[in-house]
């Protein structure tokens, strides 16, 4: 059984304040030929379709249409809610879309949805398990111990009762321990949200959706297929691709990567302003790409970024590099503020200001406010 492994589509999202629906509409074309030519069996998108939980009318338009295409091809797709989308938004309609063969995962009561498939070889379950915190699944099953995101995995498989003789794939959306990140990530860098990948220890492979940098964790098994484009200058250098898992009898895997192309590339450009601004930096270049500028001038240049936008019409970003702007970051490395989690920066504030530590009551009514808060922000 050959699969298409996405995630991370974020339609919808917004780099720099500029819209990438005209980009996401190019890369899903392309996306649709790769699935053809590689005669698919299923489509698997591992959450985060949309980048807000109630995403813009353009961003369903989109994703609608990339849906009925997948949907005339006849090929089964199978979807998850991502810690960016709302679960009951996606999930409007799925029991008649069922009948499309659009599988999308409900909103987590206690159960996990199973989707069975068949080849040559026989049956091929799928569990579509949606992006879950311990709360999530502590309200189901208030008898276990369910403190860490590791729990809430660990619990939530067991009561899918999978049989390992058979084959079993995993759609999740988690940050699971080990795996790289960059900044344009929402997770928690104090660790708090990590799963330990040997929850996962029964699956013949698990489509991981959540990271926006390609990769495997311990083995081909266990895969982030990363975003089909890139959403910030963090991830210039990621090569951005599609997998093709490839499910053989029990016990074999096979994964290759499709490359996709981008309508517009995103990268850098440094030098100092008369340097980025000669014929002869720029001339046979691709100044449509999506550009971030690092001037290295000593002073600021007066309305740089009008004059460099004449040049580069999709400059997204300047900034500096030199002395001052080094000094600054030597003192924000002192702090150590970015390998903090919000609740240990809120813990050391409190502190400070009432010269004792916050007790657990809390420490855990901080926690659910600042979860509140961040998903707040996905509206």
């Amino acid at each position: 059984m050959k699969l298409i492994h996405l995630s991370d589509l974020h339609i919808g999202k917004r780099v720099n304040e500029v819209s990438m629906i005209e980009d996401q509409t190019y890369v899903l074309a392309q996306i649709l030929h790769i699935i053809d030519d590689e005669q698919a069996d299923a489509v698997l998108i591992s959450g985060d379709v949309y980048d807000k939980s109630v995403p813009s009318a353009e961003a369903v338009t989109l994703f609608d249409d990339f849906l009925c295409r997948l949907a005339q091809r006849k090929l089964p797709v199978l979807i998850i809610s991502g810690n960016h989308d709302s679960p009951e938004r996606l999930a409007f309609g799925n029991r008649l879309m069922d009948s499309c063969g659009i599988h999308i995962s409900p909103v987590y009561e206690g159960n996990v949805r199973c989707v069975t498939l068949h080849d040559q070889h026989g049956a091929v379950n799928f569990y579509l398990l949606p992006f879950i915190k311990p709360a999530h699944v502590k309200r189901y099953y208030g008898d276990e111990q369910i403190v860490s995101y590791t729990d809430a995995c660990r619990v939530a498989v067991e009561q899918m009762h999978i049989d390992p003789a058979q084959r079993n794939v995993l759609l999740t959306h988690q940050f699971v321990t080990g795996a790289s990140t960059c900044e344009s990530e929402e997770i928690s860098v104090g660790g708090s949200d990590n799963v330990d990948s040997t929850v996962f220890q029964d699956f013949d492979y698990v489509a991981l959706g959540h990271l926006h940098g390609p990769q495997n964790i311990g083995s081909n098994r266990i895969r982030y297929c990363g975003t089909p484009l890139k959403y910030s200058f963090s991830e210039e250098t990621h090569l951005k691709s599609v997998t093709v898992v490839e499910l053989g009898e029990k016990g074999q895997l096979m994964l290759h990567l499709r490359p996709l192309q981008p309508k517009h590339d995103l990268r850098s450009i440094r030098g100092t302003f008369a340097d980025v601004t000669d014929k002869a930096f720029y001339f046979g270049t691709a100044t449509d790409d999506y550009i971030h500028v690092i001037l290295t001038d000593e002073e600021d240049v007066p309305e740089a970024m009008g004059k460099l936008r004449v040049i580069y019409s999709n400059i997204m970003k300047l900034s500096y590099d030199n002395t001052r702007t080094r000094a600054n970051r030597l003192i924000d490395s002192a702090t150590d503020v970015q390998r903090k989690s919000p609740l240990d920066l809120f813990g050391e504030l409190y502190e400070l200001q009432n010269n004792q530590p916050m007790s657990d009551e809390q420490r855990t009514f901080a926690q659910q406010l600042i979860e509140s808060i961040q998903e707040e922000k996905n509206i």
